[in-house]
């Protein structure tokens, strides 16, 4: 197991800023570098005999582009669809917050 294990270590060396931010590219005249939010995890165990096990898993999460115009100037574009989507989770816990508020205050 300690092999396996060391194995998925080097793996993961290689995950970091490279995968954060992608490899310029130029489309339409502009300077691209895609930018994603990457999140990743692993774990592993065993119950001190022959039984062993591990799993792991990860998203990456595209939120926009830095560009560089033919003046030279960076600018970043969000996703705009990913971006609302991450919002949604705040604006939830919002409402909610304003509806005990209202609950405490009528009562």
């Amino acid at each position: 197991m300690s092999d396996d294990f060391s194995a998925l270590v080097e793996a993961f060396k290689k995950v970091g800023v490279s995968r954060a931010y992608g490899p310029p590219m130029q489309i339409g005249g502009e300077e691209l570098i895609p930018v994603a939010l990457v999140s990743f995890g692993f774990g592993g165990g065993s119950d001190g005999g022959n039984a062993a096990g591990g799993g792991g898993g990860g998203f990456v999460l595209p939120v926009g582009v830095y560009g560089r115009n033919a003046s030279g100037r960076v600018t970043f574009q969000p996703n705009t669809v990913v971006v609302l989507a991450m919002l949604l989770p705040l604006v939830g816990a919002v409402m909610v917050s304003i509806r005990g508020m209202v609950r405490a205050l009528r009562a």
